[in-house]
């Protein structure tokens, strides 16, 4: 099954740590101005997803919602979310721990987008 997002192994040993300090988590990867293109990181049902916003999948057992717009950008992209030092957006839960979600990616290979047409039938 080809997922069209991902975690690092560092970033999934991170988000356990937001989990036990926290509770269930949830993730929205935004395009907006205030925080770039960051995945931001709330407390499962504190951020509002609506009918402009796309579940790609789960990392490390937490949905990620994508807004539909970014997602039309990037849907021939898998999205792979990894932790770096450094701050991350001052709505995400990563904040003052000192270190921040960061999405990388790459593109799907012709094999991997025929087996997502496929599945999304």
């Amino acid at each position: 099954m080809v997922k069209k997002v991902t975690a690092t192994n560092e970033a999934i040993e991170f988000i356990s740590l937001l989990k036990e300090k926290h509770g269930p988590l949830m993730f929205h990867q935004s395009g907006g101005c205030c925080d770039g293109s960051s995945p931001m990181c709330y407390v499962n049902h504190e951020f509002l997803v609506g009918d402009s916003d796309t579940l790609l999948g789960e990392i490390a057992g937490c949905p990620f919602y994508i807004s539909s717009a970014q997602y039309e950008y990037w849907k021939h992209t898998q999205l792979i979310i990894d932790v770096v030092e450094g701050r991350g957006g001052m709505f995400s839960l990563e904040g003052p721990e000192g270190k921040r979600f960061l999405t990388r990616s790459r593109v799907f290979t012709p094999e991997e987008r025929t087996l997502l047409n496929h599945s999304s039938q």
